[in-house]
């Protein structure tokens, strides 16, 4: 059985981490872009994680430029961007691929396990989110449009 443990990614400085290293917590995966209309909910992500972390929850933050070049900066950019604009402190992974013959496997495995509207898999915009619990299963996805207000009160149930 397959679970979010059996992947890894690049950070966003350039190492691997195995997401192994998250087995225990509630994590958000999120693929993120810095100049989208929907990039402010940067702030509720990271509010999230601060409310959050100390009950084993975590956000991942994925940053993809596969929608309308949305997220055209190298790792430093990103980091920088997120850093002074935002204040992220949750963990940013390297720049990827969501969709299509590069997709990530994690995305790849992310989309066939909660497919969006009327069982598409294809991810449709950045922010698209997965609620995974502490068994590395993913619980559900959210639209671009469900901010992390709504994803926080959906928490009660994984935390």
């Amino acid at each position: 059985m397959t679970t979010i443990f059996d992947f890894e990614a690049d950070t966003l400085e350039g190492g691997p981490r195995k997401l192994d290293a998250y087995r225990g917590e509630v994590a958000l995966v999120v693929n993120v872009a810095s100049k989208c209309g929907f990039t402010p909910q940067y702030a509720g992500l990271e509010a999230l994680y601060r409310e959050h972390k100390d009950r084993r929850f975590v956000v991942l933050g994925f940053p993809c430029d596969q929608f309308g070049h949305q997220e055209p900066g190298d790792a430093e950019e990103i980091r920088n961007f997120c850093s002074l604009t935002y204040d992220v402190s949750f963990p940013m992974f390297a720049k990827i691929e969501v969709n299509g013959a590069n997709a990530h496997p994690l995305y790849r495995w992310l989309k066939h396990e909660a497919p969006g509207v009327l069982g598409s898999e294809a991810i449709k915009w950045n922010f698209t989110k997965f609620l995974i619990d502490r068994d590395g299963k993913v619980v559900r996805r959210y639209a671009p449009t469900d901010t992390p207000e709504k994803i926080g009160k959906d928490l009660g149930e994984v935390l």
